[in-house]
């Protein structure tokens, strides 16, 4: 069996595991960044907003601050407790 064909064949296989890090990166960055955050909090705001109005709940603007901020420190709490409770390897697979 000749190698350079092999090695040509891995160094492809390197190149798009690279490449596929890279859109994973990408992606990690996306979901920690504030941006994404600010408009979790926004829209879940603006839905629980929308829901106080049609179901005629008194000063909904200023109500849906309290569940939007529950919601939030919700989705903390879980990615708190897969860091606190699991492993590295562990908390991939959840």
């Amino acid at each position: 069996m000749e190698i350079e064909p092999r090695l040509a064949k891995l160094e492809k296989e390197i190149e798009l595991i690279k490449e596929r890090n890279k859109k994973v990166e990408a992606d990690k960055s996306w979901e920690t960044s504030f941006s994404r955050k600010f408009l979790l909090i926004l829209t879940t705001y603006l839905v629980i907003v929308l829901f106080m109005h049609f179901a005629e709940i008194k000063s909904p603007w200023i109500n849906a601050v309290v569940p939007s901020i529950g919601f939030y420190l919700l989705a903390k709490r879980e990615k708190w407790k897969n860091e606190c409770f699991y492993t590295s390897e562990q908390a991939t697979q959840i």
